[in-house]
């Protein structure tokens, strides 16, 4: 059975446009058109229902920093050709994607050593590596030796990519990958308690 994107939507109880920036990154498998609508296989949004809730109590920091972001699009800047998310990305390029520039305290991003990245609530890549940063004349913040320990190229399976070579940052890959996460910010990066029982 095939739902259209705006009962996909339905299914999960999220707004179509949330649903469509997961078709946008390439996070879903059997899509089909018919004419101009997309179509989404009924078994990949049920896998999507049943997809974990990150076990944020397991990092070992009071809260967390989370990135939220879009579908990758294409930008001209001179050290990166992608800002966002797409399964399709290259690691290199990915990282480059997510690592920066924003609005954020940084001390409080990199105090959980680990920034989950969320597409539409789920968590498909995972940064390490946070600990030093840079601040650019606009109040923006980078943090320049990021390591993509990991990201998602399919979110219904969900197909990881652990790209880490260090233990940790691994196990936070792991741990972390293709689980939901609702979070809210009226920027890029928001703040969640990481005890369960908040």
């Amino acid at each position: 059975m095939l739902l259209t994107t705006g009962q996909a939507a339905e299914e999960l109880g999220c707004a179509v446009t949330t649903f469509r920036r997961l078709v946008r990154a390439g996070l879903l498998p059997g899509l089909s058109r018919r004419g101009v609508r997309v179509m989404v296989p009924l078994d990949v949004v049920q896998a999507l229902s049943r997809r974990r809730h990150a076990p944020l109590d397991q990092l070992g920091a009071s809260e967390c920093a989370v990135l939220r972001v879009d579908a990758a699009k294409p930008v001209q800047e001179q050290d990166r050709s992608w800002i966002g998310f797409a399964a399709s990305l290259a690691p290199d390029d990915l990282l480059k994607a997510l690592r920066g520039w924003w609005r954020c305290d940084a001390a409080s991003v990199a105090a959980a050593g680990v920034l989950p990245v969320t597409l539409s609530g789920y968590v498909v890549a995972v940064l390490t590596g946070l600990e030093t940063w840079e601040r650019n004349a606009q109040g923006r913040h980078a943090f320049p030796h990021a390591r993509l320990a990991g990201y998602v190229t399919d979110l219904a399976t969900p197909v990881t990519n652990v790209t880490a070579s260090a233990k940790a940052d691994r196990m936070l890959a792991d741990l972390l990958l293709g689980s939901t996460l609702a979070s809210h910010s009226g920027g890029a990066i928001a703040y969640v308690s990481t005890n369960t029982a908040d």
